[in-house]
């Protein structure tokens, strides 16, 4: 039972399942921004929504609804996750570039070992 209990307590379960919750909450959110951009191009194309699209005897409105979709999602992720993101990272935690890489601080704890005989 104590490694259920670790496994609860300990591992990224919570962050995992804040992220799903919030991961469904901002898909809702897309889709519904998603419909009404669609209906916009649907007029700008004559038509009452993106749903009335044929060529040649082919349906493609459940194509070009899935790609205007994800890239609608893509954009809205990469510019209010991803680059948010990015900043804080870099203003927060900045790359140390002036110390030692980590091959050269376990090659000096290496001759440190060899050199204490």
């Amino acid at each position: 039972m104590s490694g259920f209990k670790n496994f609860i307590l300990k591992g990224n379960l919570v962050d995992l399942a804040v992220a799903v919750i919030i991961g469904t909450s901002f898909a809702a959110v897309v889709k519904a921004f998603t419909d009404v951009l669609l209906a916009y191009v649907g007029k700008v194309g004559g038509a009452n929504t993106v749903g009335a699209m044929v060529v040649a005897d082919v349906d493609i409105a459940p194509f070009v609804n899935a790609v205007i979709a994800f890239l609608i999602l893509a954009a809205v992720v990469y510019f209010f996750v991803v680059m948010p993101y990015t900043k804080a990272r870099e203003r927060f935690f900045p790359a140390d570039a002036g110390g030692p890489t980590e091959v050269e601080l376990l090659t000096d704890i290496r001759n440190a070992l060899v050199n204490r005989d």
